[in-house]
């Protein structure tokens, strides 16, 4: 199921909002600049490089310490959200976004959880198929985090879209009980809703550098809410629902690819055929 809201305006000043998107010095006085998600003014995230050429990354960092959860709409996430316009809902988290342009997205999806270095990991998996190792480390990106996926498909037969549900802590951090009730819900057929902020980066290596060359398009949901529903499904194999506040300027992506998103996630699931 996928289903698009109305485009719309979210979100408080940056001063005031307990997320941002934000640059930062690698180190006092030079140093490439990173894109950072920030959580309460401290760097929760490290995100793709501006050059575009650089790998896609999603990278956890010490100040992604805690959930987002607001207590004043569970009622209403414990079940499936029928309407991506859902105002409530999209009102109480939009006080905690940076002021901008918002499309909420409602997204059903089975989630697949995923350890770094492990079996189906995209970072030393599809991202090494094409950039190769860091030249430095000699290692593939590490992001730091278990993480889930979701969904992958061709964009066309030179770009390739993968979605991922990123977790603002790691899974180890769940209470067992909460786990244990998603569980048994999901066995009676609820499908609950999470929340998310959400990015999408487009990504391509410079020519020559790669064995399979494409273009990867990155489509991350940063969980705010239901840390304990993402886990339960991904350890039943049922669904859970996602309501995604994509926001429409805070990725490396054009409007346009951005407008394609609700097309492109309704395709059938497509697992990338490589070239090499």
């Amino acid at each position: 199921m996928i289903k698009a809201g109305t485009q719309r305006s979210l979100g408080l000043p940056s001063a005031e909002a307990r997320l941002r998107f934000d640059t930062e010095l690698h180190e006092v006085g030079g140093g490439p600049r990173r894109r950072l998600l920030m959580v309460d003014d401290e760097p929760a995230f490290e995100l793709s490089f501006f050059c575009g050429t650089c790998p896609f990354l999603f990278r956890r960092l010490e100040g992604a310490r805690e959930k987002l959860s607001l207590e004043g709409v569970q009622e209403r996430l414990t079940g499936a959200l029928d309407d991506p316009d859902a105002g409530g809902v999209i009102d109480a988290f939009g006080t905690l976004l940076p002021r901008g342009e918002y499309l909420p997205l409602l997204l059903d999806v089975k989630p697949r959880l995923v350890v770094p270095g492990k079996d189906g990991d995209y970072f030393s998996g599809e991202q090494v198929a094409t950039w190769g190792v860091d030249q430095f480390w000699g290692l593939p990106e590490y992001p730091h985090t278990p993480y889930y996926r979701t969904f992958e498909t061709a964009v066309d037969a030179d770009t390739h879209l993968y979605e991922f549900v990123v977790p603002m802590v790691p899974p180890t951090w769940n209470e067992r009980e909460r786990v244990e009730e998603y569980v048994a819900l999901m066995g009676q057929g609820t499908v609950p809703t999470a929340v998310a902020i959400s990015t999408l980066d487009v990504c391509e290596p410079a020519v020559g550098m790669p064995i399979d060359h494409y273009q990867h398009w990155g489509l991350t949901h940063f969980l705010l809410d239901g840390h304990h529903k993402l886990e339960a499904a991904s350890t039943v194999g049922r669904p859970v629902r996602i309501l995604s506040l994509m926001a429409l300027s805070e990725g490396l992506a054009a409007a346009d690819d951005c407008a394609r998103l609700p097309f492109l996630r309704a395709l059938p699931f497509s697992a990338r055929a490589s070239s090499s």
